[in-house]
């Protein structure tokens, strides 16, 4: 199923990854958003429209591959309804979306990722990726 594909790693291994890794398999979630922060961490590229990957399960067994289909970079500030409500996480507003992906990017193991120093606001580059279950 997944050959040579790149993991896709879902927040950090547990009960979170656990969940969201279910909502894709269900057709529930089909966005995401990350820092373009974690990108220049981790000296990674960008996704790009046709990136596919293999979505890893809390136990790091692949358990689906998906497939990018949009890529837009935004500002906090502009995140939209929509993409909110296509992360399938149950988020009822971009207030919603907000407070819980603010509470992610400022927890301490993602503050060991991208330095304690680092200030989530309006400014900061989001990363809002779609994609679709391709296997």
């Amino acid at each position: 199923m997944t050959g040579d594909l790149p993991p896709i790693e879902f927040m950090f291994p547990g009960a979170g990854r656990d969940r969201i890794v279910a909502a894709i398999r269900a057709g529930e979630k089909t966005a995401t958003s990350s820092l373009v922060r974690e990108y220049l961490v981790a000296g990674e590229p960008l996704p790009a429209v046709g990136d596919r990957g293999a979505v890893v399960d809390s136990a790091g067994e692949p358990v689906c591959v998906i497939e990018t289909t949009g890529v837009e970079i935004v500002a906090l500030r502009d995140v939209s309804l929509a993409h909110a409500l296509d992360e399938g996480e149950g988020y009822a507003s971009v207030a919603d979306w907000r407070r819980g992906h603010v509470r992610f990017w400022t927890s301490d193991a993602m503050r060991e990722e991208l330095g304690s120093a680092f200030v989530v606001d309006d400014d900061t580059s989001v990363v809002l990726e779609r994609f679709a279950v391709v296997g």
